[in-house]
């Protein structure tokens, strides 16, 4: 049989030490000035006026206000919710990435620029729809 042989330790190498830092020479705290000095001092420093505020003054931003999203949930027949993702598959191979939900904003803006008689026409050949979710099955 052969005898277990204890883990092998490797050897620590030596952490190279970086210069040590030199002492910074500190310069002795001159004995407490004369009042003659601190007029002198006082005299030389440039005057600010107290009405001046240490920063300068900005005109406040007008906040601009982010339009209230609105989730809604709506029922369409599945022929028409294939067509929106068909939609979506051609602006995709076509370079344009769009979200089912920008494809109805759209529609929305396009039904927006018809005339009234145009959207009556249109509404008129859409089938009618049930209200409401259907019944779960048990």
């Amino acid at each position: 049989m052969a005898k277990a042989s204890a883990p092998q330790v490797k050897a620590k190498t030596p952490v190279k030490k970086t210069a040590a830092a030199k002492p910074v020479a500190r310069k002795a705290a001159p004995a407490k000035a004369t009042q003659a000095q601190v007029k002198a001092i006082a005299a030389k420093a440039p005057k600010v006026p107290a009405s001046v505020p240490d920063k300068p003054v900005s005109e406040p931003k007008e906040k601009v206000k982010k339009p209230k999203l609105v989730r809604d949930s709506f029922t369409m027949p599945e022929a028409e919710y294939a067509v929106l993702g068909e939609v979506k598959k051609a602006c995709l191979k076509a370079g344009i990435e769009v979200k089912k939900s920008e494809l109805l904003r759209v529609g929305v803006a396009l039904i927006r620029q018809l005339d009234t008689a145009k959207l009556k026409e249109i509404l008129a050949g859409l089938p009618t729809l049930k209200a409401g979710r259907p019944k779960k099955n048990k």
